[in-house]
């Protein structure tokens, strides 16, 4: 099990205490620090498409008018933490967030 997380967000922590809790030892990927390799941007961007971005971050929200026109890829390439978090992937099997029905996914 991976987890693209930021170990500075609240939400990542809990999930990532949950997780550990019931019994995963996940390979934590901390997008800020570790970064995000191409393949697994390329996977990300498969699974989620556009809806891979938060637009609701902070990070967003200070994008110029010009980096918010990019696409996915060249936002995700430059900016890691716009990535909508934790994204998990097991054995092929994506998630992302933690709502109800991921945490019903993993737990």
């Amino acid at each position: 099990m991976r987890v693209f997380a930021l170990k500075t967000c609240d939400t990542c922590r809990k999930a990532l205490t949950q997780i550990r809790l019931a019994g995963h030892d996940p390979q934590v990927i901390d997008i800020r620090a570790d970064g995000i390799s191409g393949a697994d941007l390329a996977l990300l961007l498969d699974k989620f498409g556009d809806t891979a971005i938060n637009r609701a971050s902070t990070t967003w929200r200070g994008l110029s008018v010009a980096d918010k026109g990019l696409d996915a890829a060249a936002l995700l390439a430059t900016y890691p933490t716009l990535l909508k978090r934790p994204v998990i992937e097991d054995k092929g099997q994506w998630t992302q967030g933690w709502n109800a029905a991921v945490q019903k996914t993993w737990l």
